[in-house]
């Protein structure tokens, strides 16, 4: 491990005992408030449980708010609600990607709202919307914030990426933090041949954790204004996509029979201009390819770009292996 991983390691960890402490004030939101979160960096199936979550909360009857930093957008430092309760308000450039997706995928069912200080944004939401439940994005190492459920996300495909902490490995703070958590669920489990040893792993850092199994399902194509459901692509695709662990997405399309006859990847949160769309059309052709797939979080920001071949956008979803057992967890926090 680096010197730089090792500082960084005693710093999150000095931050963690000050809270621990009570050194550092923690806000009641005044309002139900489940956490998901990660202890690595980068993808592990994080977004797709946000919105099953929010999903559920809104079905037993909440209103429903999702909090979010934003990553990405053009000032993090801003305010933006994403959505009200209806319609999506903002662009991806303004809103960020995530919140974006989110927002198209939950109409009518959850309000979004991007800023940096959660604590603020909530109090402000619980006056302008009657908010009775809170969803934090990627909360768990947002502490400031009381949560009633926290829910970490751990990858199958690489549960503890690496263990060795940022910048050497993935790890945002030491594996022990899961002590924290209230729920863990494993997702992308279809992409692991086992998840039993794994369980018997984070069952020893977080013995009193509930542990839940998930997959990732390839639920069908829509085109790019998400307006219609398409019976998906024919012969060979092009892959590409701006999230940070594209193989997963890869491995999901050829799962689902799909040919990659080409692939591009991009840097997290990738805003894309005209000039990569014509390389991108031009690399798909030359592949052999008869059409392009994407990710929804990359589609929020390809609107009004011009395609010569068809482009379409993976719509995904998360499953729970247990989920009565899951839904019971929320609502006994209503």
């Amino acid at each position: 491990m680096s010197l730089l991983a090792k500082l960084y390691g005693w710093v999150t960890a000095f931050r963690n005992y000050l809270y621990d402490i009570g050194v550092f004030e923690v806000h009641d939101l005044r309002a139900l408030t489940i956490s998901v979160g990660n202890i690595t960096a980068g993808g592990t199936g994080k977004t797709p449980l946000v919105a099953h979550i929010a999903s559920l909360l809104a079905d037993s009857g909440h209103l429903v708010c999702i909090l979010t930093r934003g990553y990405g957008r053009k000032d993090e430092s801003q305010r933006v609600v994403v959505s009200g309760r209806e319609s999506v308000l903002a662009d991806a450039s303004d809103g960020g990607d995530e919140p974006v997706e989110l927002a198209e995928k939950l109409i009518g069912k959850a309000v979004v709202v991007a800023d940096a200080d959660r604590v603020a944004a909530a109090e402000w939401a619980v006056r302008k919307f009657g908010i009775t439940a809170f969803v934090l994005d990627d909360g768990f190492q947002h502490r400031k914030v009381r949560r009633d459920v926290d829910i970490v996300c751990i990858d199958a495909t690489d549960p503890l990426g690496g263990g060795d902490m940022l910048p050497s490995g993935r790890l945002r703070e030491a594996s022990s933090g899961l002590r924290r958590a209230d729920v863990l669920v494993i997702t992308r489990s279809e992409q692991a041949e086992d998840t039993s040893a794994l369980a018997s792993q984070l069952a020893g850092l977080a013995p009193d954790a509930k542990l839940y199994v998930s997959r990732t399902q390839l639920t069908g194509f829509r085109t790019l204004d998400r307006s219609q459901l398409e019976p998906g692509p024919e012969g060979p695709i092009f892959a590409f996509c701006g999230i940070a662990n594209p193989q997963s997405f890869e491995r999901s399309l050829t799962s689902n029979g799909l040919t990659i006859a080409g692939s591009r990847h991009f840097a997290d949160h990738h805003h894309y201009s005209p000039a990569e769309i014509i390389e991108l059309q031009t690399a798909a052709k030359a592949s052999g390819a008869t059409a392009l797939v994407t990710t929804g979080k990359d589609a929020v920001k390809l609107r009004g770009m011009e395609f010569s071949i068809p482009c379409y956008v993976a719509e995904i979803a998360l499953e729970i292996e247990d989920p009565r057992s899951f839904r019971n967890l929320l609502d006994r926090h209503r």
